[in-house]
């Protein structure tokens, strides 16, 4: 036997309603996720850890070395302080240009996904490391030769990805936005 049942009250059927609308147009929260995933991956930049919370590997002593050639030095050769400090406290992936850091954005993927990235064409070598020779060899433009690429293994330093706090950040975004109203 059917049942009917008289609602009297509507203010249950509206907020489900609006929880329904909202949640047919998550593009507003998706925004805020890829600013605030945009943020995080940034600023993995500054304490050298991947989304795991894990360290990333140090600069190679040839990075270091290399490095340390744009840095003043005294008339014997060895750097200032000032340099010996700004080596001491370098970072990887962390150049003069900032250039990998500094391009860290996000773009809507259609209606329900969003994708954090850099346009660096070398982030995907930066997050995902390489082993020597990995792409092939390269030719000195003066010389007869070749060189692997990369020339030595490069480890992999992740920087894009949701650590445990951009989990939860992310389920309190969506919960806010669809309970809203």
């Amino acid at each position: 036997m059917a049942q009917l049942i008289e609602l009297t009250d509507r203010s249950g059927l509206d907020y489900t309603h609006g929880f329904l609308d909202r949640a047919k147009n998550m593009k507003p929260v998706l925004l805020e996720i890829g600013q605030d995933m945009t943020e995080s991956s940034t600023r993995r930049f500054e304490t050298a850890t991947a989304p795991d919370g894990s360290a990333w590997a140090p600069n190679s002593e040839v990075t270091l070395a290399r490095y340390s050639s744009m840095f003043a030095r005294k008339k014997d050769g060895e750097l200032t302080k000032r340099s010996a400090a700004k080596l001491a406290a370098k970072k990887p992936g962390i150049g003069e240009t900032r250039a990998l850091s500094t391009t860290i954005d996000y773009q809507l993927r259609g209606d329900d996904a969003v994708a954090i990235g850099s346009p660096m064409i070398y982030a995907g070598t930066f997050h995902y490391g390489a082993k020597s020779g990995e792409f092939g060899f390269g030719f000195y433009a003066t010389r007869e030769g070749s060189f692997p690429l990369p020339w030595g293994d490069i480890p992999a330093r992740p920087f894009l990805g949701a650590s445990e706090e951009d989990k939860a950040n992310i389920v309190d975004l969506v919960n806010s936005y669809l309970m809203e109203g």
